[in-house]
């Protein structure tokens, strides 16, 4: 063979053995991850090949499945439904075949499809005996009557939501948010489909139905704030009791300023006890105690409730948060809940959560357990400690304030007969100089006869069509909060 023969021979050969390489590269060491890639239209097709497992609440399915139509390109066999959509989508999510899906849909997506590894065996024998591969199941923590009586509540207020827990274990008994939107309206790929979609748009709809004001929106949250500075000045040492006077002067000028910080009407805040000033909700008492302890030792309280960390339930709320860097008014202003203090809904119902749980903040968890095909227990959430911001004797003190408010304060609206309520209502300011209609703001938890607590509850309220003078805590937010704390005790008798 002569020289250029050899060449292009020995060219070939490389070319051929590049290709070999190649091939062997993208089957075995990039087999999965093209597999899984979300361009990929096969994995969209045996994500709804067969019907997805579905998503539980109190034993039964508020999720379905239903036989796609067929229609141009559409190769789906199944398409997901949902059982009073708009009243679960905070929990749920959605599953799309044309917009992918979201939250539980989609963090537990391989158990819903039946693909989850945890599945491998089982699929495995359902293959070796022809049937057909199924999808496990979610099992939720939520309360049924408790999620219906926070979204009944909420419908009539235009926009705001509800988190409730149980103080004993962490477990999430509501999630609403509204307005909503339903989820299997957009479950398939028809152009009414897109429309659907299109329409829950921020850009084409400024409420934004899709928001789920529970996890993903921060306000402030005014003076509910208030019940995590009583707490810091307990823990802190600065008063030992509710009822010790505290030197609170009247009026109070915020610290280097000429500015006086104001309260709402005339009310008996000087030299208040702070179980007075939290009947009352006195600005002056609660902004000089943060001031007083500095913002050093509100930070510390503040971060032992959860603010400035992310909560993964396992779907991710939003950090709440408490201000790093002030100046001394600064910190008297946000120890009443505003400057840049900041708290989603289920921030604050573990603020209450962990007062009527003695001092321990459970870490909140919406999921129970993951099921297979069979029923069988895949996985178990097991409750746990996050922190304790409390000692129990301290948030013993702070019951017996929350439930002066309740008893004779500002949230009488939240009473139970036969229940130990504890509340805090809180109006907090909205847009430049508060110029905005005002949020309106309850948290709240019931203490039975035994001693337990079974539920803690945040509401917060955006009524954009209340008269601005008839916006409080007290008035808009508490019954709601009632009659979420009910739904929970009456579905355990």
């Amino acid at each position: 063979m002569n020289k250029p023969l050899r060449r292009i021979a020995l060219f070939c050969g490389l070319l051929v053995l590049a290709l070999l390489i190649r091939d062997n590269y993208v089957q075995y060491v990039q087999a999965d991850s093209l597999r899984t890639n979300a361009s990929n239209r096969r994995v969209a097709i045996e994500r709804y090949a067969t019907p997805r497992g579905d998503i539980i609440v109190d034993g039964n399915p508020i999720t379905g499945a239903t036989k796609s139509t067929k229609s141009g390109i559409n190769d789906f066999e199944y398409k997901r439904t949902y059982k009073d959509g708009p009243m679960w989508a905070p929990v749920t999510g959605y599953a799309s075949q044309a917009f992918d899906a979201s939250q539980l849909e989609k963090l537990d997506d391989g158990i819903l499809t039946g693909n989850d590894d945890r599945l491998f065996f089982r699929n495995t024998l359902d293959m070796i005996t022809g049937k057909k591969k199924q999808g496990g199941n979610v099992v939720t923590t939520l309360n049924a009557a408790a999620q219906k009586a926070a979204y009944q509540g909420l419908l009539s207020r235009g926009k705001g939501a509800v988190a409730a827990i149980n103080p004993q274990t962490g477990a999430i008994l509501a999630l609403a948010s509204t307005p909503s939107y339903d989820p299997s309206t957009f479950a398939g790929t028809s152009g009414s489909d897109e429309k659907a979609w299109n329409k829950l748009q921020k850009k084409n709809n400024p409420d934004e139905p899709m928001l789920n004001r529970a996890l993903r929106e921060t306000y402030p949250p005014g003076s509910t704030f208030k019940v995590v500075t009583a707490a810091a000045a307990l823990e802190n040492g600065l008063y030992k009791s509710a009822d010790e006077n505290t030197d609170s002067p009247l009026p109070y000028t915020l610290p280097t300023t000429t500015t006086e910080l104001k309260n709402e009407g005339n009310i008996p805040c000087k030299n208040a006890t702070m179980r007075i000033a939290l009947r009352y909700s006195c600005n002056t008492v609660f902004g000089k105690i943060g001031a007083d302890l500095g913002k050093d030792k509100m930070l510390a309280e503040a971060e032992k409730f959860g603010f400035n960390s992310e909560q993964l339930t396992p779907v991710r709320s939003n950090a709440s948060n408490f201000p790093k860097s002030m100046d001394q008014p600064s910190t008297a202003l946000s120890s009443i809940g505003q400057f840049e203090t900041a708290a989603t809904p289920l921030q604050m119902a573990m603020v209450a959560s962990a007062v009527a749980n003695n001092g321990t903040l459970m870490k909140p968890y919406m999921v129970d357990k993951l099921q297979a095909p069979n029923l069988d227990v895949i996985s178990q959430t097991d409750p746990q400690k996050m922190s304790q911001p409390l000692s129990q004797s301290n948030a013993q003190i702070l019951q017996s304030m929350m439930e002066t408010v309740v008893k004779e304060g500002t949230g009488t609206k939240a009473q139970i007969s036969g229940v130990t309520v504890g509340g805090k209502t809180g109006t907090a300011q909205h847009g430049v100089a508060n110029s905005e209609k005002p949020y309106a703001w309850f948290i709240s938890y019931a203490k039975l006869a035994d001693g337990s607590s079974p539920v803690a509850v945040a509401v917060v309220v955006e009524d954009g069509s209340a008269n601005r003078e008839d916006i409080t805590g007290g008035g808009l937010a508490a019954p709601i909060a009632k009659s979420v704390m009910e739904a929970v005790i009456n579905s355990k008798k």
